[in-house]
């Protein structure tokens, strides 16, 4: 006769390993979409210089010069993600689950491993897509990697971007080449702020970020960029849970998230975007 053995089942919850979201290091929320989906900025131009005619002898008798028009052109930002979720949990099903499996939990559950990774996907793809400065994929070894990630911050110094608030992006992998090149130096007396947030250290005077490679782009090799250039709304984000709705005995959760990222035309310079011709390894 066959026996059945006892099954026991712990008030534990096996959660899966997540990231913090560090895209508030690289990116700014400098307008206000409250009453507006879409957003217009202008770009002006400038004068170019000329040399000063002290005899009056230019044309129309103008010493400093033609007079020149400024033009004053719009760019402008629709958020285009309005995202949502939705799901039921019945009240049985957390009463025998020992309270594990409840709505509260879920909810936050729902936000750690499904939209903080989209969003972070997707401002990066935005960004690395729309980055001003984006070389040619080379092979990323242990021997270049610091002569790769200074010439990033070098093309960002002559577009003349702030050189405070930078930030380096790299994947796991990338780190672990730049912790084998002999000629970096990273220096990690850093604020418990800045760790906090995810600063894993500092290169030539840039934060260094560590980011999951599925977060990225494929065959991302690295980023150097400024919070300046890259605008990250989130003008909607609502979650609500519904106890005993018509129809479900139980809770009722639901979640929508309306976000974008955009890249200024004129701060597109501010990021620096290196691809990998392979997957690095050290």
């Amino acid at each position: 006769m066959a026996i059945q053995l006892a099954s026991k089942f712990e008030p534990y919850v096996d959660e899966k390993f997540t990231a913090e979201s560090k895209k508030s290091l690289l990116t700014n929320n400098d307008f206000d979409w409250t009453g507006a989906h879409t957003i217009k900025v202008y770009k002006v131009t400038t004068a170019e210089m000329n040399d000063y005619d002290r005899a009056g002898t230019g044309a129309n008798n103008s010493r400093y010069g033609q007079v020149q028009g400024l033009d004053a052109v719009t760019e402008e930002m629709t958020l285009t993600k309005d995202r949502s979720f939705t799901f039921a949990i019945d009240k049985l099903d957390t009463d025998e689950t020992k309270q594990q499996v409840q709505a509260a939990s879920a909810l936050e559950r729902q936000q750690r491993e499904v939209v903080i990774p989209e969003i972070d996907s997707y401002v990066y793809g935005v960004m690395t897509a729309k980055a001003g400065t984006k070389p040619d994929a080379v092979e990323l070894t242990k021997d270049n990697i610091y002569l790769e990630i200074i010439k990033g911050n070098a093309a960002l110094d002559n577009a003349d971007v702030p050189e405070t608030g930078r930030v380096i992006v790299v994947t796991p992998d990338i780190y672990l080449l730049m912790k084998q090149c002999k000629d970096i130096v990273m220096e990690t007396d850093i604020s418990n702020e800045l760790r906090i947030k995810g600063v894993i250290g500092m290169i030539d005077g840039a934060n260094v970020i560590k980011v999951p490679a599925a977060r990225l782009p494929e065959n991302f090799g690295f980023m150097v960029a400024h919070p300046v250039a890259t605008v990250a709304p989130t003008k909607l984000e609502d979650y609500k849970i519904h106890q005993d709705p018509p129809g479900i005995s139980g809770s009722l959760v639901e979640g929508r998230i309306c976000y974008d990222a955009f890249v200024l035309d004129n701060k597109a310079k501010a990021i620096y975007y290196q691809a990998a011709t392979t997957t690095p390894t050290a």
